[in-house]
């Protein structure tokens, strides 16, 4: 990859993943409820989802939904339902020290499973494949641009996680902890509208 198309790509990379989203809201969430350390499997399994999802899509899965349209359209649907039943499990989530089973921190397995029915993540995914991979690049060039993306990607989301630890300092409060939860999960509702309308912002 070229020096100048690298750096427009490492840009890409770090814009869209630190920026507000499903994934953020959810660490911001995370890092207060439950704190930065047990958040770390959910960082970890953003990154390597995410990185997964982008060699897919060079491997040719985007082009199933230029193909088949319908597709694209039912993984908005289930990705819509599991944000809302996400956006719930936030609302309703209780302090760290009253959490029960329901309340525990995402794991990497379950991160890792959500970018692909995260609607926003195939529009970066594919968003980094038709923009920035070479057309001669073959898979080594597609594993290069996912190896980077999660380079970028996994310190950028981290910083959710960790800015949700310090408000715990600030949110001990069990009233204000239940406002600042509400906050995330109506700000995951409405991570819904650019997600179902295809724009690629969060």
């Amino acid at each position: 990859m070229r020096p100048d198309l690298l750096l427009a790509f490492m840009a890409y990379a770090f814009v869209t993943s630190i920026t507000p989203g499903p994934n953020n809201t959810m660490l911001l969430a995370s890092g207060l409820n439950h704190g930065f350390a047990r958040s770390v499997p959910h960082i970890l399994g953003i990154s390597v989802g995410f990185a997964l999802m982008v060699l897919g899509v060079g491997a040719g899965l985007g082009q199933l939904f230029a193909t088949y349209p319908s597709l694209y359209t039912s993984l908005r649907v289930v990705g819509a339902v599991y944000l809302l039943w996400l956006a719930w499990q936030i609302a309703t989530a209780q302090p760290m020290q009253e959490a029960a089973a329901p309340g525990q921190p995402f794991g990497f397995w379950k991160a890792a499973a959500f970018q692909w029915v995260n609607p926003k993540a195939w529009i970066m995914a594919i968003g980094a494949i038709a923009t920035y991979a070479p057309a001669e690049g073959g898979l080594l060039a597609v594993t290069v641009i996912a190896a980077l993306f999660a380079a970028v990607n996994a310190p950028s989301v981290a910083l959710w996680a960790a800015f949700g630890t310090t408000l715990r300092r600030w949110l001990t409060d069990r009233r204000h902890l239940r406002l600042f939860n509400l906050a995330m999960a109506l700000l995951l509702v409405l991570s819904l509208y650019p997600l179902l309308s295809g724009h690629t912002q969060a």
